[in-house]
Parts: structure tokens; C-alpha cells; sequence
């Protein structure tokens, strides 16, 4: 058992003010850096399965596992599930895991890195679909084995946008092969491992969050990245199968039971959660949609691309709506912003009130004494520090929940290196930026009286 934090004396909803004072008096705890881990650390068993921006690393979710799980059958919720960190270290432990998010290609990676596959049957499920695949696409097999390749037809412009023509009919013919494997489980490993060599294999801009083409761009031919790729998996599955306990890897539809959907409405039972620990979007910082763009049509997982941005919590394309939301230091960081930019303050506040809403569904959803643990942190946009860590802390306050306490951890710049102009809140090169993205977030942790 990790030695525990100190606990908040007050039990008392803190005021406006007295968040902001506790806040600026917050000090790094170096504990929870984990500036020792290596990337193979804090990319271990099936972590390492998809790239995700701004992904937690499983260390967080075990140390806050360790101080706050007392049962060997506790169930663990996130609403915000992104690459399944907290799900998959959940179902490692034995847990049952639940949760939701909105974004498709999240629910697939999630899926894929949360179910152990024995790992001998997929070594030999996968060395098949190696072989068969490098037939089909070099041209040596028997007409009767021949496939009709897969591009999704109300896509089809936009694939042709990011990939040349003779990538573009390469990846067709894997995902017909991939679409054909009768085992679900097999099937979105599979899937997985196609959805994430797409960005390599197309003109995409590398290391760019924006949807950006690089036309001299060399892109890597499909099948050597996707063998490399699936290599790498299969090894990261064999690792997670051996700590998986036994029980769960037999039963596992009785512990893992995630959902796309809205993180405000959950799909668990009031009062049935021992934990939630999630990262949460930071609002218009990353467009998760337009991220997972090129996943998104290949795998045809949204008939308009326009409209499935606006499902996303905390992205510019959400349409201007009524937006009401109680936390006084929220409606100061609006207010400020709206001095410079109506559009960017209707933003933000319409995230505020969404996580509002998200914080409820937390506290109907958390037995007494349990914790909701949100990993967020603050940015800058139009010149206005947007302090999303301290809005969180006083507004999970109004759904009932005692403040219980705040970490202040220093982000590894090798596990988050991005950068960006202060005054617009765009990304940038490291060269042009005037200041690290994120260099400090915290874990904001609420309790149920």
C-alpha cells in the first residue's frame, strides 16, 4: 500500500477563493511524476497497442488504484475511457471495468487492449493472416482466392486525400482480409493494428494534431508497417495475459462492459462504483474527431464527418448552445475570454456545463465513500489562463462531492512534448512556442460523503 496523501482538514465545500489560494499553494509531489519510467514502461503489456494524444500513463491509474481500492472486487468506472489506461490496468487487477466514451476508434482500442487473447492461438491466428495477406497483395494466389478490396464508399474522397493510390488499394485488400477473420476478439486486435499504421502509411504530417498533409512525405507501405506493428502487439498481449488472473481471461463478459456514448450517462447501477479515475478532454485543446480522422473513415465509423465532431465534449465544432454552469472561477475564465473572443468563451463554457452534467452521473453512480479522480489540466487560450483544473475542483462540489484532495504532478516532456503559442492556444513547433502545452496537470479527487 502506497503511503497516503494528506486528506483536506476541511469537510466543508471550499469557496471560490479559497480553491485559487489552495491551488497556488499546491507544490509538485515528485511521487507522481514517474519521471524514472521509460516509454516501454509506461507503454507495457497492451498500452502501447494504439497512438492516442495526450493519453495517462497506467502508472497513475495503479498508484491511485493502491490508495483507494480496498477490495479485490471493487468496480472501476471512466467516463472518459480514450485509450483504455484505466480500463485495461482495471481488468489486470481483476476489477470489474466499465465506462463509455464517444469517440469510435476509442471504443475499438479500448476493446482490444482490455481482452487477453491466449497468447499461442493468436501468434499462429496472426502469423496466418501475415501470410495470406503478403499472397493476396503480391499477386500470388489461385483466382478463387482473390478478395474484392474494401474503401468505404462515402469516404472514398477523402481517403483519396490522404493516401496514394497504391496504398490506398493495399490497405483495402488488408481490411477485406480483416473483416473476414471470424473471431471477434482476433478481428479488432487486428483492426487495431490496421488503425494504427494509417498515419504512417498516408501523407498525413507527422507528430501533427492537426489534420495537415505533407506532400513530401515518403508514406510506409502497408503491410511492413502493419507486420512490424502486429509483432509488437502480440507481445504486449502475451504480457498482459500472464497478469490477468485466470478467473477474468474465463469470463471476461463478466468484468469488462464498455460503451460509446455519453460519459453523463453511465450504464452502471446508482451507488455500484468503488472508483473512477479518468482524463478528461481539455476543451478545444485536442479535436479528438479530426485526430482520429483517418480511422474514422477507413473503418466507416460515423456517416458525416462534421456532425460526429459535435458529439465531442470540449471541441470548437460543438454548435453554440444554452449553457449554464455554477463554478464562480468557470464563469470568470469565460468572462475574460469573452473580451476577445465571443465563440472561443460560448466554448468553454458549454465544456464547463458538459462536465457538470458528467460530474453528477459520477455521484449517482459512487457508493458512499467512493472517489472520482480526474486527471486535468490548465491551458492557455486567447491570452487567458483556462483553469480547468480549478473549475473542476469547485464544481464537483455542487454534485454533493467533498473536495478530498489535489496532486500537482510534473509532466515528463519525453511522455508529452507539446508545445504551443500562448496568445492563440494553437500547437507549434518547439522552435516557435512560448510555452510548454502542459507542463504541469493535476488529479483532482472528490469523495462521496
Amino acid at each position: 500500500m502506497i503511503e497516503d496523501l494528506p486528506i483536506m482538514e476541511s469537510r466543508a465545500p471550499l469557496s471560490a477563493d479559497e480553491i485559487t489560494r489552495l491551488f497556488d499553494s499546491t507544490e509538485v509531489d515528485e511521487e507522481w511524476t514517474f519521471a524514472e519510467c521509460s516509454r516501454s514502461d509506461t507503454n507495457k503489456w497492451t498500452h502501447g497497442y494504439h497512438r492516442y494524444p495526450a493519453k495517462f500513463i497506467p502508472q497513475i491509474v495503479e498508484k491511485l488504484f493502491d490508495l483507494y481500492i480496498t477490495t479485490e472486487t471493487a468496480h472501476v468506472n471512466d467516463p472518459f475511457y480514450g485509450s483504455g489506461t484505466t480500463i485495461a490496468s482495471a481488468i489486470s487487477r481483476g476489477y470489474r471495468a466499465t465506462g463509455t466514451d464517444i469517440n469510435g476508434i476509442a471504443h475499438l482500442i479500448t476493446k482490444a487492449k482490455a481482452t487477453p487473447i491466449e497468447p499461442d492461438y493468436l501468434g499462429k491466428k496472426v502469423k496466418d493472416f501475415l501470410q495470406r495477406t503478403r499472397e493476396i497483395i503480391s499477386g500470388k494466389t489461385y483466382p478463387s482466392q482473390e478478395i474484392d478490396t474494401v474503401i468505404p464508399e462515402r469516404h472514398a474522397e477523402r481517403i483519396d486525400y490522404w493516401f496514394p493510390a497504391e496504398h490506398r488499394e493495399e490497405l483495402g485488400k488488408i481490411l477485406s482480409i480483416i473483416i473476414q477473420e471470424v473471431d471477434q476478439n482476433v478481428r479488432t486486435f487486428l483492426l487495431v493494428g490496421f488503425s494504427h499504421i494509417l498515419k504512417t502509411c498516408s501523407i498525413w504530417l507527422q507528430r501533427s494534431t492537426k489534420p495537415t498533409r505533407d506532400m513530401n512525405k515518403t508514406p510506409t507501405k502497408p503491410y511492413v508497417a502493419l507486420r512490424r506493428h502486429l509483432r509488437r502487439m502480440i507481445r504486449g498481449n502475451r504480457e498482459f495475459y500472464q497478469v490477468v488472473p485466470k478467473t477474468v481471461r474465463s469470463n471476461l463478459e463478466d468484468y469488462l462492459d464498455i460503451r460509446r456514448g455519453d460519459a453523463a450517462d453511465q450504464h452502471v447501477e446508482d451507488e455500484s462504483v468503488d472508483l473512477i479515475v479518468t482524463s478528461s478532454p481539455y476543451v478545444t485543446s485536442y479535436e479528438y474527431a479530426d485526430l482520429h480522422q483517418l480511422s474514422t473513415i477507413w473503418l466507416d465509423l460515423a456517416a458525416d464527418l462534421r456532425t460526429y465532431r459535435e458529439d465531442f465534449i470540449g471541441s470548437a465544432y460543438r454548435s453554440e448552445e444554452a449553457s449554464h454552469f455554477r463554478s464562480e472561477i468557470g464563469r470568470s475564465v469565460v468572462r475574460r475570454v469573452r473580451e476577445n473572443d465571443d465563440r472561443t468563451a460560448d466554448e468553454i463554457a458549454v465544456f464547463f456545463s458538459d462536465m457538470e452534467r458528467v460530474f453528477a452521473e459520477c455521484f449517482r453512480i459512487l457508493r458512499p465513500g467512493g472517489r472520482c479522480c480526474f486527471v486535468i489540466g490548465n491551458t492557455t487560450l486567447k491570452g487567458v489562463d483556462i483553469l480547468n483544473a480549478q473549475v473542476f475542483a469547485e464544481s464537483i462540489q455542487y454534485s454533493g462531492f467533498q473536495l478530498d484532495r489535489v496532486v500537482k504532478r510534473q509532466i515528463p516532456s519525453k511522455i508529452l512534448p507539446q508545445t504551443r503559442d500562448k496568445e492563440t492556444g494553437r500547437f507549434t513547433s518547439a522552435s516557435d512556442a512560448t510555452s510548454i502545452a502542459y507542463p504541469v496537470e493535476f488529479i483532482v479527487v472528490g469523495r462521496k460523503p
